[in-house]
């Protein structure tokens, strides 16, 4: 049995519960190889199994590691689960209400971290998807032509999406942010019809075989913008140069911080210095202030300090590293894009 399944076996076996419903898409393909495009229930026990829409049986049972049967009824699955003697029910966190209240009456529920605690270490086939998909990013944004083009925001975005797909990524993994002025104050601004101007802030990663990359990259011009560049920068080195297992993520998120903070910045750092990617763009553990997490070694979490001026401008510097020893960055793309 897979090594994942396993080691959630033990978790429940632990906290007495009998099994885990799992209903993410990603979380589902984590355990199985298979991601639903309808829904699916992942029922995580002795013999695992998942019920699936009749549209996603022939994709499932090419794709599942576990056994897959077309999906009835909530009646059938609770019905199954019973004969099974099956009393005590953990649940994923994310899990909709709507779908929780169909159990609750039946089973002892309570909501549980098994598969988030599974999802935070990678596995070297994980982390060699992220790095590709990390690859193909990089050399896309390379491709742009921004510096000496009279583009607008939206048309710098469409091209980055159109050459990490052409690069081989199946799609963006989050809307591509493209921003420049004073819109980049906004740690999550919308691209607009308007030429670009400065600074530009790029935010952007590519998904590749279900894995997900994340980079930011900020071009600057005057004097105040290069100043503010260069403490982002030297927030973003030192935190990467501070990360070690047996480090707490908020540590990380501290060294960032303090640093923006002596430099008389420390409210305009406005998010977590960093988050955990692999199938979805957002994970577990994160490096923020309140994040206790113990650093371990096969970790994949983003760096990216920001200072955003409002009304003015914004800098934000973005990379992924994998914990081994140290912080290893993945990619090779230049801090300063001239």
């Amino acid at each position: 049995m897979d090594l994942h399944i396993n080691n959630i076996l033990k978790d429940l076996e632990k906290d007495d519960f009998q099994a885990y419903l799992l209903t993410k898409f990603t979380n589902v393909e984590y355990i199985s190889g298979y991601r639903p495009t309808s829904f699916a229930f992942c029922i995580i026990k002795e013999n695992p199994i998942i019920y699936a829409s009749g549209m996603d049986m022939e994709l499932a049972e090419k794709n599942s590691s576990i056994e897959v049967k077309e999906y009835e009824s909530f009646e059938v699955i609770v019905n199954e689960l019973k004969k099974e003697g099956i009393k005590s029910l953990a649940i994923e966190p994310s899990l909709p209400f709507s779908t929780y209240v169909r159990f609750r009456d039946d089973f002892d529920v309570d909501s549980k971290t098994y598969i988030d605690k599974q999802r935070m270490i990678k596995t070297p086939y994980e982390i060699e998807k992220i790095t590709k998909a990390t690859e193909i990013a990089q050399k896309s944004f390379l491709q742009l032509d921004i510096l000496n083009n009279n583009c607008t925001e939206k048309e710098v975005a469409f091209d980055l999406v159109r050459h990490m797909i052409e690069n081989g990524a199946s799609k963006e993994s989050f809307d591509t942010i493209v921003t420049s002025g004073a819109n980049s104050s906004l740690p999550h601004a919308v691209p607009q019809d308007k030429k670009l101007s400065q600074p530009i802030l790029i935010d952007w990663g590519a998904i590749f075989e279900g894995y997900c990359s994340d980079n930011t990259r900020t071009i600057v011009y005057t004097e105040r913008q290069h100043e503010i560049w260069n403490i982002v920068a030297e927030a973003h080195d030192k935190a990467i140069k501070a990360v070690k297992p047996g480090l707490k993520c908020c540590q990380i998120d501290k060294v960032a911080r303090d640093i923006i903070k002596d430099y008389g910045y420390a409210d305009k750092f406005i998010h977590s210095t960093g988050h955990s990617l692999g199938l979805d763009i957002h994970e577990t553990p994160g490096f923020s202030l309140r994040d206790e997490t113990i650093i371990e070694k096969g970790m994949v979490i983003t760096v990216e300090p920001g200072i955003y001026l409002e009304g003015e401008f914004g800098v934000r510097l973005e990379d992924t590293v994998e914990v081994s020893s140290k912080a290893n960055v993945i990619g090779n793309l230049p801090l300063r894009i001239d």
